[in-house]
């Protein structure tokens, strides 16, 4: 098996193997590993200190921040107060000065006691609880031996840990799912308590011994959920839920926040009473020995248990899912199931059809598709992000996307600006207040490789680092002139020219070399135009949109109909294309590329109109390439600017736009929301290679021959093979499916 070795972060530690209720549907005395008889009651010393050895010795291996240890049974408190001291103590030690201990216990409650809490208290043992919901529910299954009721004892258990001196323990309720009982009796009864969290349970099943179905329904499970998911929802979600907080972080594309979901590899370990190292608990429910490694805390180290083959399924991620699953595109949320829910020991005849073990669909697949598409369908829209359909939102997500860049900076900077920062910092502020203009400077698509690189500068500690204030003024002296308002600016220069973003570059040497490098100016708002003092000399510059032998100001592209978009050959951080940017175009040349611009223009306006309006409206700045563009800049500019080769015919050009523009909107909606995961090496097939290629190049590849069909019928095939394929794909977030249906209905009007 391949790949890296996933070390342990959770440890379950068994401290007692026997509890004192006699629920019919637990894993460890009902199903099908009896172990337990065999096992001695209480952990032992030595058990106990070669864990604790165990743990810290592979934490300190892995360097691992913080480790959990969750203390179980049986029923963990039978051990009695002395022995998980003992347990508490020993970790506590053992993993000091080398990685946080989180300690959580799982219990029934029924043993609980001010003098277990003031124990936990003391070692920050955080404290779960069993409870299937309002009586009649946790009376099915979670009965004395003698059949007596448990739920008075256990909600006495949940008033004590509620109590203020106790409240930071809570850890929550977790519930076993019982379809037969009423899921909104059961909900309503966990949240009166006011738990934390609530975890919901499928029972542990196998095609050998599948789930109950009262009503036979093949989602009887998926709809008691989805009720109470209605119900959570209305009431504005008053706690967490993990179940439904783990599917709506997958759909977002983020990780599972559960194990029975999602392809996260397992990082788990069980540690028996006897020292017996095993694989996660619920196996035991598959076959007798399902859970055995052959290997303990007294011979070995919990590096040998992750690399047990067992183990090591486990973590494969989509490799260690069956074909039928990996070929369902709810697969990042559901992973497969719990691993445990795959097993049959013969070969499967229905949904689960496969081969003996585990390489099957879970028993409850077809609930957790139901599930999961459930909520989608309820969430969708309130989870997607407006930029994804609104280009005004991307274009304000993009702009707050840059003030946290600043703000950032700022902060990064922490004072080590100078007084120089200090002023601009502040002249922004007032900008603000009285103008919009600074948000046009913000919004200028070199404002973001400015800001990236120079909080890797500081970071790194590089020399250039200081200088981040020079470009800070140049954006506010810009701002100023923009806006016509009446505050003067000192800005730093470099080598006698002074770059003013979006408005041009103006020369302060007079030839001379008597300005030089750090050397400062003051901008001023006259009039139309604007003064600026360096020195002993001042320069007028009366009309920012025309050359003079001294001002070089920023081109426009504004003839026949064309947008007026910048030609920025002057920007400092422009060199962000993957090719060589032009070093600047002589009056002839730039004259003649405008015109051939221009009539690229028109030739999109006429076949693809839409477009072409929504890339007038949201593309501010063309650069000069020397040559085509790969698109393998590191830091890309931020959204609006094209960068364009100065070769090329009207045709060739428009193309060139129309590419740019897809190219640069996509990446633009991938700044700002998730369109799809990056928790797999997974590859899809696309029309145009002749190898597979991960999503995100397949998503980019279509969004750009969708944008071309409407142009050139030629890219209209490749566009729709490539949304087939997306379809099935289970890296795209609920965004990236609404993305999916936008291009679907793009392709059918091309």
């Amino acid at each position: 098996m391949t790949g890296p070795l996933v070390p342990f972060r959770e440890i379950v530690l068994k401290v007692h193997s026997r509890c004192d209720l006699a629920c019919d549907h637990c894993y460890i005395y009902e199903h099908a590993d009896q172990s337990w008889r065999t096992r001695p009651k209480v952990i032992s010393d030595e058990a106990i200190s070669w864990t604790a050895l165990r743990l810290a010795e592979h934490a300190k291996t892995h360097a691992l921040p913080s480790v959990s240890v969750i203390l179980h049974g049986g029923e963990p408190l039978l051990a009695g107060p002395a022995r998980l001291r003992q347990v508490c103590a020993e970790l506590t030690a053992a993993l000091d000065g080398i990685a946080a201990l989180d300690l959580r216990v799982h219990t029934n409650g029924l043993q609980l006691s001010p003098r277990y809490l003031d124990l936990f208290d003391e070692f920050g043992v955080r404290v779960g609880i069993s409870l299937d919901g309002d009586r009649t529910a946790n009376d099915r299954h979670r009965r004395y031996a003698d059949g007596r009721s448990s739920h008075p004892q256990v909600l006495k258990a949940v008033a004590l840990l509620r109590e203020e001196r106790y409240r930071h323990l809570d850890l929550g309720l977790l519930c076993t799912i019982d379809a037969a009982n009423d899921p909104l009796a059961v909900y309503d009864a966990l949240a009166a308590l006011d738990p934390p969290r609530i975890d919901f349970l499928l029972p542990h099943a196998t095609w050998d011994d599948p789930p109950p179905r009262p009503d036979g329904s093949p989602t009887a499970y998926a709809d008691w959920l989805l009720t109470i998911f209605d119900r959570w929802q209305e009431q504005g979600r008053p706690m967490p839920v993990r179940l439904f907080e783990s599917v709506l972080s997958t759909l977002g594309g983020g990780p599972s926040l559960t194990e029975s979901l999602g392809l996260a590899p397992t990082d788990l370990v069980v540690v028996e009473t006897d020292g017996s190292l095993e694989q996660v608990d619920s196996l035991k429910s598959a076959y007798d020995g399902a859970a055995a490694t052959g290997f303990d805390v007294f011979a070995h180290t919990f590096d040998e248990v992750a690399a047990h083959p067992g183990v090591r399924t486990r973590q494969l991620g989509l490799a260690g899912v069956s074909e039928t699953c990996r070929q369902c595109p709810v697969v990042r949320s559901c992973g497969g199931g719990l691993y445990t829910h795959r097993y049959g020991s013969g070969a499967a005849s229905g949904p689960g059809a496969g081969p003996a073990g585990f390489d099957r669909t879970s028993v409850y697949c077809a609930d957790l598709e139901a599930l999961i598409r459930g909520i989608e369908s309820r969430t969708a829209a309130a989870i997607t992000s407006p930029a994804v359909t609104d280009t005004g939102e991307l274009l304000g997500a993009q702009l707050e996307l840059t003030r946290s860049l600043l703000a950032e900076l700022h902060s990064e900077l922490a004072g080590r600006g100078g007084a120089s920062w200090q002023e601009a910092w502040e002249l922004a502020g007032e900008v603000e207040r009285r103008s919009d203009a600074l948000d046009e400077l913000l919004a200028h698509p070199y404002t973001r490789p400015w800001l990236v690189d120079s909080v890797a500068a500081l970071r790194e500690e590089r020399p250039e680092a200081p200088g981040t204030a020079l470009r800070l003024a140049a954006h506010v002296a810009a701002a100023v002139i923009r806006g016509g308002l009446d505050l003067p600016v000192r800005v730093g220069h470099r080598d006698g020219f002074l770059h003013l973003p979006t408005l041009g570059v103006l020369r302060l040497d007079d030839g001379a070399g008597r300005y030089g490098s750090h050397e400062e100016a003051e901008v001023r708002v006259v009039e139309r135009g604007f003064l600026v003092r360096a020195g002993a000399r001042e320069l007028l510059v009366a009309r920012p949109e025309e050359a003079t032998p001294d001002w070089r100001p920023v081109r426009r592209l504004a003839r026949d109909g064309a947008p007026g978009l910048a030609l920025d050959d002057l920007d400092p951080y422009r060199d962000r294309f993957g090719a060589p940017v032009h070093p600047g175009l002589g009056d002839a040349a730039a004259a003649d590329w405008s015109a051939r611009l221009a009539a690229a223009w028109g030739l999109l306006r006429d076949a693809v109109p839409d477009q072409a309006a929504e890339a007038a409206g949201t593309l501010s700045t063309l650069t000069p390439l020397l040559s085509a563009g790969t698109g393998a800049a590191a830091d890309p500019p931020g959204y609006g600017a094209l960068g364009l080769p100065v070769h090329g015919d009207a045709g060739e050009l428009a193309l060139a736009l129309l590419r740019g523009f897809r190219a640069a909107k996509l990446r633009a909606l991938t700044e700002v929301t998730d369109l799809y995961a990056l928790d797999g090496a997974w590859s899809r097939p696309a029309p145009w290679r002749d190898t597979p290629v991960a999503v995100s190049e397949l998503l980019a590849g279509a969004y750009e021959r969708v944008g071309l069909a409407a142009y050139d019928g030629a890219y209209r095939d490749h566009a729709r093979r490539a949304l087939d394929t997306l379809e099935a794909a289970a890296e795209l977030t609920v965004g990236g499916k609404s993305l999916l249906a936008a291009l679907w209905k793009e392709v059918d009007h091309a």
